[in-house]
């Protein structure tokens, strides 16, 4: 009984793990002008958005461009990383 509970008491502290790991996920880009930093959460939530003095060279599509394109590939990078998590977790809890 000692040995399930240790067990079952391991599985409990590799999920906790797991949702602080996929909740401190970010991905942040910067535009390749350095106009535009987006940053976003783990779900692809938009959590920072900064602009340099390069905005106001800009046309309304082109600084719509870069904000959207911007925030995209943040958040492809936080959902690279949450996959990244994810699969390390399922291989650990099947090995």
């Amino acid at each position: 009984m000692d040995e399930l509970q240790e067990q079952v008491r391991r599985q409990l502290y590799r999920f906790q793990d797991l949702a602080d790991q996929m909740k401190a996920v970010r991905g942040r880009e910067t535009s390749e002008d350095g106009a535009v930093m987006a940053e976003v959460d783990g779900i692809g939530a938009l959590t920072d958005l900064q602009f340099s003095s390069a905005v106001s060279r800009m046309t309304p599509g082109e600084f719509e461009q870069a904000v959207v394109s911007t925030a995209a590939q943040a958040a492809r990078r936080a959902f690279e990383r949450r996959a990244e998590i994810v699969n390390r977790f399922n291989e650990e809890v099947a090995g």
